[in-house]
């Protein structure tokens, strides 16, 4: 009796100590609930993430869209103004049609949406180049929504080579169209409007004056406006403004100058 009381205690104690193992087993696992919750924080921490990395890069995508378009502002900006700046006061030899004579004018076009002049800045040398005579025109933005400001460049090869845009003899001497063409550079886009005016001295008492055409065939205007205004304004950004860039060219044009 003794001998199976004690083997039953020996059973019973080995049995309680493969329980007790058992439930250690169990307690240092992980549970389904346990799981599925750590599983559904890491799901909602992954999406805190995306979306934090998502805000920032539009945001910095957005600046750098601004950061361009200022860029791109300045840039117009000063082109125009150097380009003006630049301005030759060369002639042009218009051929007439027929056996006619032939026409003497200053080289300079200006009307409210379109100007043509000859400068020694340009866009594809800077101001190291030959000069050029450069062809401003204002046209139809995309889908016809807004102007855009577009600029040709052709070199200029003396009075016989700029006769080649304009046509008539004598006092019929006129400038032709400009035309745009794939070599056309697109200047400023996205705008409500864009019209050139030019200023003319007029003789004491009488002041200066802007006039939206030039007519004055024998000598350059004081200075040159270029009125432009964004089609979408923003206050986050830099805008097209007016820009009135006077001449400092005082030899005529027509004028023959001893040396």
């Amino acid at each position: 009796m003794r001998g199976q009381g004690a083997g039953g205690m020996r059973q019973k104690t080995v049995r309680a100590v493969q329980r007790e193992t058992r439930n250690e087993k169990r307690e240092t696992g992980f549970t389904l609930l346990e799981l599925l919750i750590a599983i559904t924080l890491f799901s909602l921490l992954s999406v805190a993430i995306v979306i934090s990395l998502r805000v920032g890069l539009s945001a910095m995508n957005k600046v750098d869209s601004r950061l361009m378009s200022n860029r791109r502002v300045v840039g117009v900006e000063r082109i125009l103004e150097q380009q003006v700046a630049g301005i030759m006061p060369v002639i042009a030899d218009c051929q007439s049609a027929g056996e006619g004579p032939s026409a003497r004018i200053a080289f300079f076009q200006g009307e409210p949406q379109a100007m043509r002049l000859a400068s020694s800045y340009s866009l594809q040398e800077g101001s190291r180049g030959l000069p050029m005579i450069l062809e401003y025109l204002v046209i139809p933005g995309e889908n016809d929504v807004g102007v855009r400001l577009v600029v040709n460049e052709h070199w200029y090869t003396g009075p016989r080579g700029a006769g080649q845009f304009c046509s008539g003899g004598g006092l019929s001497a006129v400038f032709i169209p400009i035309q745009t063409g794939p070599s056309s550079f697109v200047l400023a886009d996205k705008l409500a409007y864009c019209r050139f005016s030019f200023r003319e001295l007029l003789p004491p008492p009488e002041s200066a004056r802007w006039v939206p055409v030039w007519t004055k065939q024998q000598y350059l205007p004081n200075a040159i406006r270029i009125e432009m205004a964004p089609l979408d304004p923003s206050a986050a950004r830099l805008e097209p403004v007016t820009l009135s860039m006077p001449i400092h060219v005082t030899r005529l044009p027509m004028e023959d100058y001893a040396y």
